[in-house]
């Protein structure tokens, strides 16, 4: 029986999946990823991390009973996007990636805003100006860092990279280029008026492939570091938030998907393409749909920020009753009440959607003596589920309906989280079980390009709806006033954010 093999090159973790072509998940391995920041608004990983992890994941997996490399089919790597790999003519990096959340290319956004009014690159474009677009990042490197631009050949996105390190072939899965602000909508191909704004050589931007397109096989020297066999076919891969939301079975119209990852991704399935500036328009894994969608810049980042930072003495407690930081906070917030007085806005990288705003910054409001760690926790718990439900009423003003709301993700694994979401929306939240993430929707889409699997419905055999959250009517009344509060603070301080970034 063939089997598939997914990698996820992920802002906290590389993982791996293998799956069969019968609906069962065999193996899943994972290495973390570090992320730095070095300056306010930085957020850089080092690719070549993600290929040793990639190479350590590949032959743990092999090693797996059950798995062995002749067996792989097919080969699809997912990833974050759009960060930012410049490659040299030997395909390495020159310098680290810059990921998607990374909000340093202020002056040059608006520099871009200048050249062309925001009206015309959404018609263009599909989205709006954003920290996210990869043309004013590329101007800062231009400028800033001449010799590591000067290097680079190609730019293309995290899972790209990989993609190229195991085949040799250089290109671009089609929703990097969508998001990089790169594609005209209407068209699905480069659009000259778009790439003439970011200032930058057409020659840097590779060939647009669809995910599911079979673009290499691998090499002998990626053989040599996965344990593959050389030869084997590799697709063009796809989104991580898009696969994620894809294996959630959100593929009808009205499917809404919670994203708890390193960044909070929110996906609404729609059969039409919506264009707002307050929001992303992503190519669906299926062929014909859309996924309209937003993305809190930090969320499971955001709760690994308060680990290293705020919880030592908790960390301890925590190995001490064999739980994870995360589960033994998760615990001390659950007897936090929930109608309490503190707000935390999570924009610590800025923040994308649905506000596009990269000088809003990381806010504690209501801050007493009489608080702890775990009051901070339960606030940043809410603040994320609070950008949630932003985009749900941006979604509610397009007249796009959500008949069904998903979570996955590693964050999904939190009961109390999950049950604010839904507290918070006022809807049942359904966590996906059997899901190891996006790397199993990129084992997937291989298996569609190689042959091995003939229908996108076949992804329901993968996965299996788990635990319901209900939300409960007396919570949602004060979610309703805590969330009013928590919208009204970041009014009040948006003009105060850009003197703040000034002053840094």
């Amino acid at each position: 029986m063939p089997l598939l093999l997914g990698l996820d090159i992920g802002t906290t973790s590389t993982i791996g999946t293998v799956i069969d072509a019968e609906g069962r998940t065999l193996a899943v391995e994972s290495r973390p990823v570090t992320l730095h920041s070095d300056h306010p608004n930085w957020a850089e990983e080092d690719p070549e991390e993600w290929w040793a992890n990639a190479g350590a994941i590949c032959r743990a997996l092999l090693s797996r009973e059950g798995v062995s490399a002749g067996e792989i089919a097919g080969v699809g790597v997912t990833g974050m996007l759009p960060a930012i790999v410049l490659l040299d003519d030997s395909l390495r990096p020159p310098r680290r990636s810059i990921q998607q959340n990374d909000a340093r290319a202020t002056a040059e956004l608006e520099r871009m805003r200048q050249d062309m009014p925001e009206e015309q690159f959404l018609a263009l474009s599909g989205t709006g100006y954003s920290q996210q677009l990869i043309g004013p990042k590329l101007q800062w490197l231009r400028r800033n860092e001449p010799d590591a631009f000067g290097r680079a050949r190609k730019v293309v996105g995290a899972s790209d990279f990989i993609t190229a390190r195991l085949t040799g072939s250089v290109q671009v899965e089609h929703n990097w280029a969508l998001e990089a602000g790169f594609v005209n909508i209407a068209t699905g191909r480069y659009e000259a008026e778009l790439i003439a704004l970011a200032r930058i050589d057409p020659a840097l931007l590779p060939p647009l492939r669809a995910s599911q397109e079979v673009v290499g096989r691998i090499t002998p020297e990626a053989a040599n570091h996965t344990g593959l066999q050389p030869g084997t076919p590799v697709v063009a891969g796809c989104a991580d938030h898009v696969a994620s939301a894809f294996v959630c079975g959100a593929a009808l119209n009205g499917d809404l998907v919670l994203k708890f990852g390193g960044a909070g991704d929110i996906l609404l399935s729609v059969d039409r393409a919506v264009t707002d500036r307050r929001l992303f328009i992503d190519h669906h894994i299926v062929p014909g749909l859309y996924f309209s969608n937003g993305c809190t810049a930090a969320s499971g980042s955001l709760l690994n920020w308060i680990v290293r930072h705020w919880a030592g003495a908790e960390t301890a407690k925590a190995a001490a009753q064999g739980l994870s930081p995360h589960q033994h906070l998760d615990r001390m917030a659950a007897n936090v009440p929930h109608d309490g007085a503190l707000l935390f806005l999570p924009y610590l990288l800025g923040e994308k959607t649905p506000l596009m705003d990269p000088y809003a910054r990381g806010t504690l409001v209501g801050l007493g003596l009489h608080h702890g760690i775990a009051d901070v926790w339960r606030a940043a718990l809410e603040g994320v589920a609070f950008g949630f439900r932003h985009h749900v009423e941006v979604f509610a003003e397009r007249n796009l309906s959500i008949r069904r709301v998903f979570a996955a993700d590693g964050g999904a694994a939190s009961d109390l989280w999950l049950q604010i979401a839904a507290d918070v929306l006022d809807r049942p939240v359904t966590r996906i079980d059997r899901h190891p993430g996006s790397s199993l929707g990129a084992a997937f889409v291989a298996g569609m390009g190689v042959g091995a699997l003939k229908d996108w419905s076949e992804i329901a055999c993968y996965v299996a709806p788990g635990r319901i959250f209900a939300p409960d009517p007396r919570r949602h009344l004060d979610y309703d006033r805590k969330y009013r509060l928590w919208r009204a603070v970041y009014q009040r301080l948006k003009t105060l954010y850009p003197e703040l970034s000034a002053t840094a």
